[in-house]
């Protein structure tokens, strides 16, 4: 028996010795995580550039016969070799087979050594899409870079290589994405072939930064910058900027940020099956800063001078230095040097939202409308359909600040005109997408979205910045049933502004403990109160065991809104109308040590 086995492998050694073999995970149903190895070692061609008698060029084919060609940027391919290495070199796939390179449909990748530690800090990733797709942006295409700074984990985007396409969205779970979106690590990215662009160190999300204040490897703060570029014949107003320029270039920017958003894990509780948990947001749109000035020269970005002639446009390989705002000033650019026109907040109430675009918010529109790109708040096809509160500056009188209101005790923008909430109680509804394969789901929102949902609608009537009345449509019919006017009730409040410009993320998670643990002492308090009136508060047994931070912050909101109303009705219900007034005035005054007295 033990003479047949070794028999058995010695002829299935002879045969991959002699016949090229397929790659193993070509067509498993396995994560595609690597390029394939080459099947057949005869088919690799080496060029020595430099007649040095080393190779800088290593071409075969992958996958049914698609070239691929690696270009050694470092000095150290060997002949013998079956691919090129992932910290200094860079590889070009022919996708489309047409025996050019780096052209139309084709995809790049190349990784940088920034300091010849034999860790590549830089990866490039080119994904060129048609000839035919101009004066917008090409959303089949992607310019794109990934920079650690600091982790040195190896870990950048995520190509399926099965299909030889950028794959930014897959992920482990619900948020544990392949892309490095985690730690200490920033992108830029541009939806356009390189070689529609005009100055290849600019992007349009330039950057989107990510943070890791405790060192768990993951990201607890995000900051997204936007340059929205120039189209070619996009705008008249564009003749003159492009009058100059190469007429196949259709891609202009600008060269200041116009978007920024800046967003928190507040209660710190991302984890494992929970890596990304974002919890607050604020945007500002407006003129915002240059940025001009933020160069970034690295070293060995240059690639190969040698392999230029050999690709379609190799001026992505020419350049050595990137232009953008870096994980050390744009928190301070935003704040202090943004010029913006309005500031908008998004809270993720219900805690469901798990996604690196978090950034992505509620907008101010209609509030009775729902559904992606239907006009309603939740507009963006990246929103959550219900479940978050967004506020809005729609002159950003308030420039980003905040304060914690005495009649919920939890945080709001200040300067917002108005706002609406969207209740999503048992957290059905999330934001999110599913399914990615195949790529043309990207950008089909994938959640449950109700027909029907609970509204709590803020506004400041007296333009002082702060929420005045309060207005619930509880049914779910786009009529408020109730509203509350905070100086009907002879309730007036100047809160403590809370300035971001000045805070740190250490900050945002101490105002976050307190502000919970004031929100949860209050509702105990009610909970007294209640029970002293022979309202039963343990009605509401689930509400009253937290096992989280933001457990306790939610549940506190809930338990003292369902003892109030209970409270209200038994006044009403006794035809106590001063009994009514009074609880009315200590639940949005906050103040309940009043109403015991």
């Amino acid at each position: 028996m033990k003479v047949r086995n070794i028999v058995i492998v010695f002829w299935a050694c002879m045969a991959f010795v002699g016949n090229a073999q397929q790659y193993w995970n070509d067509r498993s149903c396995l994560i595609p995580f690597r390029l394939p190895i080459v099947a057949d070692i005869a088919s690799i061609e080496y060029i020595d550039l430099d007649n040095d008698g080393q190779p800088e060029i290593l071409k075969t084919t992958i996958l049914d016969s698609i070239p691929i060609m690696w270009i050694d940027d470092d000095g150290d391919m060997q002949y013998g070799d079956l691919e090129g290495d992932t910290d200094n070199d860079c590889l070009i796939v022919d996708r489309n087979r047409d025996g050019v390179w780096g052209g139309p449909m084709d995809l790049c990748i190349d990784w940088t050594d920034t300091n010849n530690d034999g860790i590549a800090e830089i990866q490039c990733v080119v994904s060129n899409a048609s000839l035919n797709v101009r004066n917008y942006f090409d959303w089949g295409a992607d310019y794109m870079y990934f920079i650690d700074y600091g982790e040195k984990d190896r870990q950048f985007n995520f190509v399926d290589w099965r299909q030889l396409v950028l794959s930014c969205w897959e992920k482990y779970g619900h948020s544990n994405f392949f892309s490095d979106y985690h730690g200490n690590t920033l992108f830029l990215k541009m939806h356009a072939s390189t070689f529609r662009i005009h100055d290849l160190r600019y992007s349009w999300e330039n950057p989107f930064i990510f943070y890791d204040p405790d060192g768990d490897g993951l990201s607890e703060m995000a900051i997204r910058c936007v340059d929205t570029p120039m189209f070619r014949n996009a705008d008249k107003k564009n003749d003159k900027i492009f009058r100059h320029i190469d007429p196949e270039l259709d891609v202009e920017f600008t060269k200041h940020i116009d978007w920024a958003a800046v967003t928190w894990d507040l209660d710190n509780d991302n984890g494992q099956g929970n890596e990304f948990d974002f919890d607050m947001t604020l945007r500002f749109g407006g003129k915002g800063f240059s940025y001009e000035n933020e160069v970034h020269a690295f070293k060995n970005l240059r690639g190969l001078e040698a392999a230029d002639t050999l690709l379609y446009d190799p001026r992505w390989r020419q350049i050595g230095e990137l232009v953008y705002p870096d994980q050390n000033v744009a928190y301070e650019k935003i704040f202090k040097e943004g010029e913006w026109d309005f500031c908008w907040f998004v809270y993720d109430e219900d805690d469901d939202c798990n996604r690196w675009e978090r950034v992505e918010l509620y907008e101010p529109r209609d509030w009775t409308k729902i559904g992606q790109e239907n006009g309603g708040v939740d507009h963006n096809k990246q929103a959550d359909a219900v479940g978050d509160r967004g506020e809005f500056d729609e002159d950003n009188s308030g420039k980003g600040k905040l304060y914690i209101a005495p009649f919920d005790g939890r945080i709001h923008l200040y300067g917002a005109e108005w706002g609406i909430w969207r209740i999503d109680q048992g957290a059905h509804s999330f934001q999110g997408y599913g399914g990615l394969y195949p790529p043309a789901l990207q950008h089909v929102r994938d959640q449950r979205q109700p027909e029907k949902w609970a509204s709590v609608r803020y506004d400041d009537t007296d333009k002082d910045g702060c929420i005045d009345k309060i207005s619930y449509d509880l049914d779910g019919d786009f009529v408020f049933e109730e509203v509350v006017s905070l100086s009907a009730l002879g309730v007036s409040y100047k809160p403590r502004l809370y300035d971001p410009s000045v805070m740190d993320y250490d900050d945002f998670v101490e105002l976050h403990k307190e502000m919970t643990d004031d929100m949860w002492n209050r509702a105990l308090q009610i909970c007294r109160i209640a029970e002293q009136m022979g309202v039963a508060a343990n009605w509401y047994a689930f509400y009253m065991q937290p096992r989280t931070e933001h457990e306790r912050y939610e549940y506190a909101y809930w338990l003292a809104f369902y003892l109030y109303k209970d409270m209200c009705h038994v006044a009403e219900v006794k035809n106590n109308p001063e009994l009514k007034l009074k609880l009315d005035k200590a639940y949005y005054s906050g103040d309940w040590d009043s109403f015991d007295k």
